[in-house]
This record gives structure tokens, sequence and C-alpha cells, in this order.
């Protein structure tokens, strides 16, 4: 399978948006979900920290995963934002030709 979905966290809905938008205009994106109401527990620079977040999920392609990965942290406000890209091994034929459709 050539169709992909990434993982970015976000520190606010507005930020969250704001890439999302970026990412579809772009056409490095297909579709981008805005899920809000994640609390995310990490470890950064020894501190335990826990943050409400918004979560992406990000449908593309795999040939631009990496065109992808780098306007999202050209663009984040996190000095290391996640983004984590998956393989999709399945789904419905119709919604995955049109991820690729439109995403070039």
């Amino acid at each position: 399978m050539d169709v992909t979905v990434s993982l970015v966290t976000c520190g606010s809905r507005d930020e969250g948006e704001r890439i999302a938008r970026t990412l579809v205009e772009d056409k490095l994106a297909a579709c981008v979900n805005v899920v809000p109401g994640v609390t995310s527990f990490y470890f950064w620079d020894g501190k335990l920290n826990r943050d409400e977040e918004v979560l992406l999920v990000i449908k593309s392609v795999d040939r631009r995963s990496e065109d992808l990965a780098r306007r999202v942290r050209e663009i984040h406000s996190y000095s290391v934002p996640e983004v984590v890209t998956l393989e999709v091994a399945g789904g419905s034929g119709a919604y995955l030709d049109w991820v690729r459709g439109e995403v070039p």
C-alpha cells in the first residue's frame, strides 16, 4: 500500500488547524483530522510533563512522507514535533483511491 497515516500532536487547536490547512493546501495531505482532547505525558529535559494537545491524523501517500515531515517541522511551534508515519495495510478502495488522487 502506498497510502499513509501520519500522527502529529500540537499545543493548541489553532496551531493544529493552521498546520492542517497548510498541509492540505500544499497538496501534502488529502485530509487532516484535528482531534481535540488529547492528554500527553512525556519526559522533556529530564522533567515529566503533562500537556493538553490536539492530535492531527494526516492521510497522505508514502512518496510525500519526507516532504510532509519537513513541512511540519518548518511550521510547528515545537522544537521537536512528533511526526510518526504509518503505512495503511487496507481500507475502503474508493477512499484510498481518493487519497492517492489528491496528493500528486
